[in-house]
């Protein structure tokens, strides 16, 4: 998607008119134009030139982002983004005030309340209708903008708000001019009654303060609207202007844009990373929080990747950059951030079609009611009145603001949190799924195989079975060796030297170890090999419905025990699970494992549905499928879950996945975090609904407002509107839409209860340690942690035969007593819990 600037839009009719424009260019198959940023994003192949003279002959300014800089398609900048709208209005609006309170005091001032006037002005009534007209052209020059704009574009054929304004105070102006000249003629034929009448149709001071009240609300609607992209502004904020590289053996301080893929680069502690890259000396604590919105610090060592703006807290770390420029992840980021707030969702449709009849409706009303009011014996003033309201009470601003707004202040808070939406459409289609779809690997579970149990078996020790197990695996590529070899280099253990290492069909090892033969391998192998015992058996089953691998060595024919191993599911996988479903989304679990272990994992998260031994290309006709009962969200990280991401009406990444996952997907999670997700649902609905609020109130206020500025309520209940209120009243209605929209910058992403954060922070987070004794193996915490888990209310369980403790994390009240029966059951002794 290419993306422009566009100048001289006032409103939604503006930005129709451009978009209507561009589409209509050879080449261009989508177009997308954001009266918010005054930017336009074009899809297709059509060339800039020819995209900027369509919008020029419409009658506007364009130019293609970043034309002036060496690359021409680049994030946008801080610069770009600096409300300079703001301060020009304050100047006009200040300088408009202070000649409309002369104009007042001479108008309304002396004439209402008695304010005193010199004397040459107290009967010389064509006196102060010259001052009036002096002190009203004054302030419609200043604010000429309106006519020039409304004027071009009423020629045009395509008149839009600033039409409308011009039309409602040149209207104004100019009877009010002709009420002076006949009051002239009245006063040089004597004629005072005449002149007083006259008097009373001077309307000078509706035409100025038509124009001013307008000028205030688009003032404090270009405040407003330059408040939606703080977000986008403090992620600019965010990028390092420095990098201290070395060069010839010497650290240098350099200019951001020299960096190169490649360099190397040195960050001490407090400063913040420069572009993204790999540590290759040192180790730090790293904030990432800018980028993330998760505020406890990673611990990062040799070989860990490090991102652009996070910042070194601790150590000096030296490392290498692997992106740099645009390519980093903040500028992807702010890329993402920028291409969401350029395009446009569907709900935005309809108020644009509406928008882009708008002005000429609203003009054909205003003369429909002057000529009606005349025709039911109403003077022509009376019935200009009338017309004028009906001009400056419309709003299509209102009508065009109220999906952009809540688009662009959705995405910033995404950003925030980590949360970031590609474009308009995936904002506003997340929150509409009714089935989410996990990917098990790396989604629910951690992605990694972890050692979770040590039994070992009658006659043997942990640590006879440790070492074995370290000798036979240190030989093997088998992903599950790594968890066993990742445990023991925990312990700080060394595998033995083994000779005649082989891999064995049917899932087995052996090898030789100081003349003794030593066997490992899955249940069926290691009966075959040894036999084992129906008790051994029996915890192999337990384990097996748990969702691990038992693994069983022997030595020397003798059966040493069982290591278990399992992709250990997330700490938060189980609370993100029932935060969907209490959303009432349906949760569904794919993976490829075995329908016992994908049972026993989809217990543990808590899943309505398992889908198991689902292929890499099975995954693609799962969501096919799945999609027929309802719209669906696919949640995966990797390369295969790229078809399914694509396959689903929203696919959702998760951060840490692969770059295929992350650009097949609508919606992109920073963290690999799945609580995310019902967080990013719940920010889409929050932003769908903020755009219901502000469409009724467009749409209600006009309904209303031109009515009763046409006199409709007179005969019913008096109601009769004046210009001027009508003038504040469409000032009002823009800056409440906007305002509306910023309320979404209150949204806590992970806050989905009403009480405080604090307060939920309280429950869910209440932990209990508990000291047992009795526990002698890997096979007494399973039992201890399987009976604390059953208990209502528990989250989660450490539970450590080393320590005799169980850590355990409760999500509502529960009694001491409760805890120590329940363990006491299984033969284990409580001593205390605190």
């Amino acid at each position: 998607m290419k993306q422009y600037n566009v100048t001289g839009m006032s409103c939604a009719a503006c930005s129709a008119r451009v978009e209507k424009a561009v589409s209509g260019v050879p080449g261009v198959t989508a177009c997308s134009v954001s009266l918010l940023t005054n930017s336009m994003g074009v899809e297709g192949d059509a060339s800039a030139e020819a995209v900027v003279a369509a919008v020029e002959k419409a009658g506007y300014g364009a130019s293609l982002k970043g034309e002036n800089t060496a690359v021409a398609q680049t994030n946008p900048s801080e610069d770009t983004l600096q409300d300079r709208e703001t301060p020009a209005l304050k100047r006009r609006l200040f300088v408009s005030i202070g000649f409309l309170l002369v104009l007042m005091y001479f108008s309304m001032g002396h004439t209402m309340w008695g304010w005193p006037l010199p004397a040459f002005f107290a009967d010389n009534h064509i006196a102060m209708g010259l001052v009036q007209l002096l002190l009203t052209a004054t302030v419609l020059v200043i604010n000429q903008k309106f006519f020039i704009n409304g004027i071009k574009s009423l020629f045009r054929g395509a008149p839009n708000m600033d039409t409308l304004v011009a039309l409602g105070a040149g209207a104004s102006f100019a009877y009010s001019t002709y009420a002076l000249f006949a009051m002239t003629s009245a006063q040089l034929a004597g004629d005072h009654a005449a002149v007083m009448d006259c008097m009373h149709e001077l309307y000078f001071e509706s035409a100025a303060m038509i124009v001013t009240l307008i000028t205030v609300g688009k003032m404090l609607e270009a405040r407003s609207k330059g408040k939606t992209t703080d977000a986008l502004r403090g992620l600019m904020k965010l990028a390092p202007k420095t990098a201290t590289v070395e060069r010839s053996g010497a650290e240098v301080l350099v200019p951001i844009e020299q960096v190169r893929t490649g360099d190397i680069f040195v960050v001490r502690p407090g400063e913040n990373i420069p572009v993204d890259g790999v540590i290759i000396e040192g180790e730090s604590a790293v904030n990432e929080s800018a980028l993330t919105g998760e505020s406890i610090p990673a611990d990062k060592a040799a070989g860990g990747t490090v991102s652009a703006a996070t910042v070194n807290l601790s150590g000096f770390i030296r490392c290498r950059a692997t992106r740099v420029g645009q390519d980093t992840t903040l500028s992807q980021i702010i890329r993402m951030v920028s291409d969401a707030a350029a395009t446009k969702a569907p709900i935005a449709k309809v108020a644009d079609k509406v928008s882009g009849v708008f002005v000429p409706v609203v003009i054909g009303i205003a003369v429909v009611t002057a000529i009606v009011w005349m025709l039911v014996g109403q003077s022509f003033g009376y019935a200009l009145a009338r017309g004028i309201s009906v001009l400056v009470i419309s709003c299509p601003c209102a009508l065009g603001l109220a999906t952009p707004v809540a688009i662009m202040v959705g995405n910033g808070v995404g950003a925030k949190n980590g949360i970031l939406f590609k474009t308009a459409l995936s904002l506003e289609q997340t929150g509409k799924v009714q089935i989410v779809a996990l990917d098990k690997t790396g989604t629910i579970t951690r992605g990694e195989p972890n050692v979770t149990d040590i039994i070992p078996a009658e006659g043997a020790d942990e640590a006879q079975l440790l070492e074995t197990a370290l000798a036979l695996e240190a030989k093997s590529e088998h992903p599950l060796a790594k968890a066993i070899l990742k445990l023991a280099d925990e312990r700080g253990m060394t595998p033995g030297e083994v000779t005649g290492f082989s891999t064995l069909p049917g899932n087995g090892l052996t090898a030789q170890l100081d003349g003794e033969k030593l066997v490992g391998g899955s249940v069926d192998f290691i009966d075959g090999q040894v036999g084992v015992p129906a008790e051994i058996l029996s915890v192999t089953e337990s384990l097996a419905e748990q969702g691990k691998t038992p693994i069983l060595f022997t030595k020397a024919g003798k059966l040493l025990g069982i290591i278990a191993v399992a992709d250990v599911i997330k700490e938060d996988s189980p609370q993100a699970v029932r935060k969907l479903r209490s959303m009432g989304i349906r949760v569904v679990m794919l993976t490829g494992d075995n329908e016992r272990t994908a049972r026993a994992i989809g217990k543990q998260a808590g899943v309505d549905e398992v889908i198991a031994g689902v292929l890499p290309d099975g995954k693609e006709n799962a969501i096919r499928e799945l999609a027929a009962k309802g719209r669906v969200a696919m949640v995966g990280d990797g390369i295969n879950d790229a078809p399914a991401l694509t396959r689903a009406d929203i696919g959702i990444a998760i951060g840490a996945g692969t770059d295929i996952a992350i650009d097949a997907a609508d919606v992109v999670l920073m963290n690999s975090k799945l609580s995310d997700v019902p967080a990013a649902i719940r920010l889409s609905r929050a932003t769908l609904r903020n755009i219901h609020e502000n469409l009724f109130w467009a749409f209600f206020y006009n309904c209303i407002g031109i009515p009763l500025a046409a006199g409709v309520f007179i005969s019913l209940f008096g109601w009769q509107l004046d210009p001027m209120f009508g003038a504040a009243a469409m000032s009002l209605s823009s800056v409440c839409v906007v305002t509306n929209a910023l309320r979404l910058n209150l949204f806590r992403a992970h806050d989905d209860n009403k009480k405080s954060n604090r307060n939920t922070k309280e429950k869910t987070n209440m932990k209990k340690t508990v000291n047992i004794t009795g526990m002698m193996c890997g096979h007494c915490e399973a039992r201890v942690k399987k009976t604390i888990l059953a208990l209502p209310g528990v989250e989660s369980a450490e539970v450590s035969h080393a320590t005799g403790t169980a850590v355990i994390t409760l999500n509502a009240e529960l009694a001491d007593e409760v805890i120590t029966n329940a363990i006491a059951e299984q033969g284990y002794t409580v001593t205390g819990i605190k």
